[in-house]
């Protein structure tokens, strides 16, 4: 008999599956408390539930969900993590310290299928998607192992979010429950390559998360040389949705943009990308690029990076440069884990100045 994976029950649905159990509904309340606010990963330590319903618990459902084989701590205090699931499949979470508090990059799927050419997560491919569950054990698992609370979740790890919809959204309205950890949706980015489809169905579900578009080209010649998506959806449909998208939910939305020594990175693309986002409420992210070998691209020169964020800012689009955490460690998306996994190796970072 296959078990029920009880981690990515909504409380609604875990009421009912332990109403049909034959036990109490105030059982539902102690269980799902265990679960997202003591984050136990056994039935036997939920000492306030009966023997009896603990056995039936055993018996019936399963507590599945990650646990950490390979931790890394950068100089700075960023701290990435190789999560194994119960599977044995290995996807990477990522803790960043900040002033304002604990900041976790989350995956959302085994590998990615989305393809884009400078990025490490999509070495091999899809496995598979993440359940609920899974994802919500990454934020337990680094609170479990640095008894430091998270307050901000980032789901920008190794994954296309918007290509695992239902469990990524189901994943938002759990973590911000108010009988779990209680994270506020405003503290919550979702980054996706531009999924039009997935923008759209996630504009009416009235989250209040921040939606950051992966972006990188100005065009849509470039994009699709650095981005297989871009074949799909054109830089013009994706900012028909953004534009809707902050008009219907009235948030602000990012663009990420990789700065790819000689490719991306002239100031005419900065010039270009400016004229593109005119008018629009957004914030655009200049990150520098974490090079992996076998991948596009080496990272720009600092120079020109400021000199990029220059432009933009000129033509009054709000624009920050990335700030560099766990440049000593493999710190950028499916680094650690393709290290562990595939026989190629991460080119060497240094810190830009």
């Amino acid at each position: 008999m296959q078990k029920v994976d009880l981690k990515s029950m909504t409380f609604a649905e875990l009421q009912q599956f332990v109403e049909d159990l034959g036990e109490k509904k105030f059982r539902t309340t102690q269980l799902y408390q265990w679960m997202h606010q003591k984050m136990v990963k056994e039935f036997a330590s939920m000492t306030n539930l009966s023997a009896a319903f603990r056995d039936k618990l055993e018996e019936q459902a399963a507590l599945n969900g990650c646990t950490m084989v390979k931790r890394q701590i950068s100089a700075d205090g960023t701290n990435k993590f190789l999560m194994e699931l119960s599977d044995g499949n290995k996807v990477e979470s990522v803790l960043m310290k900040y002033h304002h508090g604990n900041s976790v990059c989350i995956s959302t799927q085994v590998g990615c299928r989305m393809g884009c050419r400078f990025c490490a997560s999509t070495v091999g491919g899809l496995n598979r998607s993440l359940t609920t569950g899974e994802m919500l054990e990454q934020i337990y698992e680094v609170q479990r192992i640095t008894g430091e609370r998270v307050s901000n979740v980032i789901l920008m790890g190794i994954g296309e979010p918007l290509d695992n919809y239902e469990n990524v959204v189901r994943f938002i309205r759990m973590i911000s429950d108010e009988r779990g950890l209680h994270i506020s949706q405003r503290n919550i980015t979702l980054s996706t390559c531009g999924l039009v489809d997935g923008i759209y169905r996630l504009m009416k579900e009235d989250l209040t998360i921040t939606l950051a578009i992966s972006l990188h080209a100005p065009n849509d010649v470039l994009r699709r040389k650095m981005m297989p998506v871009a074949n799909r959806y054109s830089i013009a449909e994706i900012l028909k949705a953004c534009r809707e998208y902050v008009d219907h939910t009235g948030r602000r939305v990012t663009f990420e943009y990789s700065l790819v020594d000689g490719t991306n990175d002239s100031a005419e693309h900065a010039e270009e990308l400016a004229a593109l986002l005119h008018g629009l409420n957004c914030h655009v992210n200049l990150i520098p690029l974490n090079p992996v070998e076998g991948r596009m691209g080496e990272r720009s020169k600092r120079t020109k990076v400021l000199e990029f964020q220059k432009i933009l800012e000129s033509r009054h689009i709000t624009a920050t440069i990335r700030r560099e955490m766990g440049s000593d460690i493999d710190a950028a998306c499916g680094q650690l884990r393709g290290k562990n996994i595939y026989s190629w190796k991460i080119n060497p970072v240094s810190v830009v100045k």
